[in-house]
């Protein structure tokens, strides 16, 4: 869906690298911003014949080890050929000497997103079910991929991952937010006083969830492309699924307030269906997966309070950005909620 025309983008500059790795383009470059892409501004390009889709950084505010898109650019070339579906790198400019910022060009894929509920809704409840069983086998799929046979064996610290992301996201938060919420200092020290063992280690994609997974237009059931890598590691493989439950309304429940209770339609697998179906695939132990979903809503807070920020600052000029400073309260509370039943 394109909001915005993009003229942010200097697509004179662009025009000869894409062209060059393209072999040729058929007519002059046209960009439209799309919606979405809340943290990497997303473009689609067209030459009048062929489609891809652009990304870069946020314009204005960026803090350090965010919005990496090295990351993407390596973690899609390595699964290129694997279980994981991912889209073709075009072209790639990580110095930021084309565009003044890292970025990097993949080619469209022909496929939709289910990323709103009116998408669910024009789901049929058997369709709903073999997209979340779908979603569970693809993330079971990512975490059985051999790091080291696709070129990722020095990707990421796996040790200590669990306790520099608790650093990290403490150092996130407190170099960017508007208001002070002693809830997220709360949150930090509860997870660091109940952090679970790591059982296993594997290629993470860090932001797993329905709208960063493109799926077939005929066959909701049928992923063509994972989308979104840009905090893609190697480390503890139940992040993922804590990531993917956070984002999994159920009737009843508290929703995730970028959701809207989407998966909470019939048809949708259960959070216990759904983490019982990955763990079948994967052999994983799940024991532990409220930890990781506290620290899913956390660390998604902490993101959308670094978007609130971007935008009061006048750096964010996306107009489906209006919203996520109200987004954060709801999230902190979730994860206090949850975090109350932890074992001590």
């Amino acid at each position: 869906m394109a909001v915005a025309e993009a003229s942010e983008l200097d697509l004179a500059r662009l025009t000869p690298g894409l062209g060059a790795a393209v072999g040729g383009l058929a007519g002059p470059l046209r960009a439209k911003r799309l919606a979405g892409g809340r943290s990497n501004p997303t473009f689609r390009l067209t030459d009048g014949a062929r489609d891809w889709i652009l990304r870069r950084p946020p314009f204005g505010l960026v803090l350090k080890s965010a919005h990496d898109l090295s990351r993407e650019v390596r973690v899609l070339r390595a699964l290129a050929g694997s279980p994981v579906p991912v889209p073709r790198v075009a072209f790639a400019d990580l110095t930021g000497e084309v565009l003044g910022a890292p970025c990097y060009v993949m080619d469209r894929l022909d496929g939709r997103i289910v990323g709103r509920r009116a998408d669910a809704e024009a789901l049929t409840p058997a369709s709903r079910r073999a997209l979340g069983r779908m979603m569970a086998d693809t993330l079971a799929d990512l975490h059985g991929v051999d790091a080291e046979a696709v070129g990722l064996g020095t990707w990421g610290r796996p040790d200590g991952y669990l306790e520099r992301q608790l650093t990290l996201w403490r150092r996130q938060w407190a170099a960017a937010h508007t208001t002070e919420r002693p809830e997220v200092d709360e949150l930090l020290d509860l997870l660091a006083a109940t952090l679970p063992v790591s059982r296993r280690s594997g290629i993470l994609h860090g932001d797993f969830k329905l709208d960063n997974v493109m799926v077939a237009i005929t066959d909701p059931g049928r992923a063509i492309g994972v989308l979104d890598w840009e905090m893609s590691t190697r480390g503890d493989t139940m992040a993922d699924v804590g990531m993917l439950l956070s984002f999994w309304d159920e009737a009843g429940g508290a929703p995730h307030p970028l959701l809207g209770g989407l998966t909470a339609l019939p048809g949708f697998p259960s959070r216990a269906d759904l983490l019982q179906r990955y763990a079948a695939r994967s052999g994983a132990d799940v024991s532990d997966i409220d930890w990781y979903v506290v620290f899913a809503d956390l660390k998604i807070a902490v993101i959308l309070e670094q978007i609130h920020t971007r935008r009061s600052l006048g750096h964010d000029r996306a107009t489906d950005h209006d919203d996520v400073g109200a987004m954060v309260r709801p999230l902190l509370d979730r994860a206090l909620a949850l975090a109350a039943h932890l074992p001590r």
